[in-house]
């Protein structure tokens, strides 16, 4: 959830003009602000923050991060609202920088579906939102000690690395920073995005149909992410190209990658299926997903057990009683084959952190 209002906002923050274009920006912030309320009561003093986190530096440092992005994209409109944010965000960026910790050593029960890799990426990610919404030399001088955590190929709730690279590479771009260890978060970011454009010394497998791969779990989630990082880069560059080990590359040809992908993603893959709910003429009508599996009580009242809904609903062959519009679903494998059935969740099930970073793309694109 933070990592999903981590990017909303940075779609706001970054592509804001676009999305007040399309009318969207409003509900942007809104859905901002909604989850932004909930983080604010469930940080209740400088060092609590509920999720049974004793200690999550990975937990507290997202939130973080995802308090001072969204107190940056709602400056503007709500200015008081805002410094509540950002006061909040600093508070959970110390939490978790000085009880340092991993968030399932605290709660196992959730290593079990979301074991995080790392906390330090969170801190990194964190730092650079919060030097972003401030400005403090304090939050630079933790990222330059820090450094940048080198090359990644992945951007993902659980991997912000090239998260907080790209941000970093801004403020070299711009001429803010300068010398290392700052060319080296540059440096970073620019060798991932020359990965994904296929230009890179470690590019990114693609499945037969055009896809980005990365991890079979979820799997439009990864070149959702980054297709933003792409859309965002080719922003910072609009004046400039990229060297990368393949060739020059200008800002084009990474909004031109993005919208592959995106395309890929509505419909023009092997299986001509928007990936989508209720988006084009053929969409899954089998999530994983109770809300959209059980039929509304206004329509069926009888009362069912809590296994009883398994026989019911989850395993039944019908299609969805209630259409999940705008959600993406996990994704096709690496060989572009999806399976409609509600039982396949690592293929059916939609989250939020897959949407997200494409409110950003969609806005730029369109």
């Amino acid at each position: 959830m933070a990592y999903t209002i981590t990017m909303l906002s940075w779609a706001a923050v970054e592509f804001g003009d676009s999305l007040e274009a399309k009318n969207e920006l409003t509900k942007t912030l809104g859905a901002i602000r909604w989850a932004a309320d909930y983080f604010i009561k469930a940080h209740t003093e400088p060092n609590v923050l509920y999720a049974q986190d004793h200690p999550g530096s990975d937990l507290a440092g997202e939130t973080a991060a995802a308090l001072a992005a969204a107190s940056i994209a709602l400056k503007a409109s709500k200015p008081a609202y805002s410094a509540k944010l950002l006061n909040h965000a600093k508070q959970l960026f110390n939490f978790a920088n000085k009880y340092r910790g991993l968030y399932h050593n605290s709660i196992p029960e959730d290593g079990e579906f979301y074991r995080s890799s790392g906390y330090e990426d969170e801190l990194l990610w964190a730092a650079a939102w919060l030097h972003r919404a401030t400005g403090d030399s304090q939050y630079a001088d933790f990222l330059r000690k820090a450094g940048s955590g080198g090359t990644t190929n992945i951007f993902s709730w659980d991997n912000k690395y090239i998260g907080a690279q790209v941000l970093v590479a801004k403020l070299v771009l711009e001429g803010k920073v300068s010398g290392q260890p700052w060319d080296n978060f540059k440096n970073d970011a620019e060798q991932f995005v020359c990965n994904v454009l296929q230009k890179g010394y470690s590019n990114i497998r693609k499945t037969p149909g055009g896809l980005l791969w990365f991890l079979p779990w979820g799997s439009l989630q990864y070149p959702a992410s980054s297709s933003f990082i792409l859309a965002a880069y080719s922003k910072y560059i609009s004046h400039a190209s990229l060297q990368c080990p393949g060739g020059a590359v200008r800002s084009s040809e990474l909004l031109k990658a993005a919208r592959s992908q995106v395309d890929y993603i509505l419909g023009s893959n092997p299986k001509n299926m928007s990936y989508m709910v209720g988006f084009g003429k053929n969409y899954p009508t089998h999530v994983h997903h109770r809300g959209a599996s059980i039929v509304s009580i206004k329509k069926d009242p009888t009362p069912e057990s809590c296994d009883g809904g398994y026989a019911k609903w989850y395993d039944s062959p019908a299609p969805n009683p209630n259409v999940l519009e705008g959600a993406l679903v996990g994704g096709p494998d690496e060989n572009d084959r999806y399976t409609d059935l509600r039982n396949n969740y690592e293929q059916a099930e939609p989250a939020t952190g897959t949407n997200a970073p494409l409110v950003g793309v969609l806005a730029q694109l369109a």
